[in-house]
């Protein structure tokens, strides 16, 4: 058998509605803020409910980043991701690397639904004008994921393995899991994952409100994501990145690279259940985790907090809940004095969609790395279908060795993370 690399994450690059860089989106994370904020512009003013989490004040960052004819020639998802990976790299200490080291350096991105406004527009300029000249030759290259990880690899002449992962809301826990097995099995010394999302659109909107699944909440857009809580009542959109850097430990000890964890496990299942609903009894996301701390070797009781999936969907909150409580049996007792501790911190962030599951990543190393777990907020009147400790409103301070992180898509993707905390 091939020898197993330990694979450990020496670089992070957050941007987020929490914060443009990884230090302002942790510490307002911790801080307990949220990103989410009503929609302002006249394209908006029928859509009820209208907030989301935005990415804003990047600008400046991007223009020092890519040329005004490459921005136009690309899609805003594309640009948060390289933002994203632009810091990942550089808090790596493999921005400036030697083109042989780039040469192995792979990209995977996860990226759920890609530029649909760009193929809708395109779509209404040809179906107006009655012909089709009019489509940009950039329409299909400024609309598909894979441009994305793409984007990045011609950034920087990252000439390793590159691809883009589709799988819902999942997507991005797939790429880093795919990632963590390419270095992991000495495909790859090192890769840079995570993912990507920018699709807060009218249309996007009209599409999740109508199927039920976003947020109804009359009050303040800031309280809008409530996982866990009694009222909740759907999830916020939002947009952002998250890219990790991945690599072999004994070349990160050699470089006296910052360790902020390692990767040890992964598990990814399928429901084979329903397009947009979990299957009830949380079973394909079960095996799911126990997949992953098997591949760990550890126990559940190993695991100090859990970055969890917690949408703020009534559904999926209390699905997700109850898997938890069969997985961790009386660890998951608050009343132990002894026990696990779960967050959504999509409270805070509203839901990236293909981009979160690597920013939930990105949280779950942080903490660790840290000693800090970030909180639950709008949690004020626990569900009685949901009685694990969500770390409600306040972020606790407590060192932990492991963490786990969940994501589950529609179509019935299930996938789940376990990292560890670095020497």
């Amino acid at each position: 058998m091939t020898k197993q690399h330990e694979v450990v994450v020496t670089g992070i690059g957050l941007v987020t509605p929490l914060g443009n860089d990884t230090q302002t989106t942790w510490r307002n994370a911790i801080a307990g803020k949220s990103g989410i904020v009503a929609l302002q512009s006249d394209e908006y003013a029928q859509q009820p409910h209208a907030m989301a989490g935005l990415v804003r004040g990047e600008q400046e960052a991007l223009d020092h980043l890519v040329n005004a004819k490459d921005q136009a020639r690309s899609h805003r998802f594309m640009h948060l991701g390289l933002l994203a990976a632009h810091q990942a790299l550089t808090d790596a200490a493999l921005l400036d690397a030697d083109q042989a080291v780039r040469d192995h350096i792979g990209v995977y991105m996860g990226v759920s639904v890609g530029a649909l406004d760009v193929i809708c527009q395109s779509a209404l300029q040809a179906d107006k004008d009655g012909h089709h000249r009019r489509v940009s030759p950039f329409a299909l290259p400024k609309a598909i994921t894979n441009m994305a990880p793409a984007w990045v690899s011609m950034q920087w002449g990252l000439k390793g393995p590159v691809l883009a992962f589709a799988n819902a809301c999942s997507s991005s826990s797939d790429a880093l899991g795919f990632a963590f097995r390419a270095v992991r099995d000495g495909y790859a010394p090192y890769m840079l994952a995570g993912g990507s999302e920018s699709c807060i659109t009218p249309l996007t909107l009209a599409g999740f409100y109508n199927m039920r699944a976003l947020s109804r909440w009359p009050g303040a857009p800031e309280q809008a994501s409530r996982p866990f809580d009694q009222k909740r009542c759907g999830f916020v959109i939002a947009e952002g990145a998250a890219m990790l850097m991945l690599e072999r430990a004994e070349s990160a000890y050699a470089r006296g690279a910052t360790i902020y964890g390692t990767i040890k496990g992964y598990g990814a299942t399928s429901d084979a259940f329903h397009m947009t609903a979990m299957q009830p009894d949380g079973l394909g996301a079960q095996r799911a985790v126990l997949q992953a701390l098997d591949q760990a070797g550890l126990q559940p009781t190993d695991i100090g907090y859990v970055n969890a999936h917690g949408t703020s969907t009534p559904m999926n909150d209390a699905t997700e809940s109850k898997m938890f409580k069969r997985v961790f049996g009386t660890y998951a007792d608050p009343e132990q004095k002894n026990h696990v501790r779960v967050s959504s911190t999509k409270s805070m962030t509203g839901h990236m969609l293909g981009a979160a599951g690597a920013a939930e990543a990105a949280f779950c190393l942080l903490a660790l790395h840290n000693g800090v777990l970030p909180p639950t907020i709008n949690l004020d009147t626990p569900d009685s279908a949901c009685e694990l400790d969500y770390i409600a409103n306040a972020a606790c301070t407590l060192s932990v060795e492991h963490a786990l992180s969940t994501s589950f898509g529609f179509g019935g993707g299930n996938a789940a993370l376990v990292f560890g905390r670095g020497n």
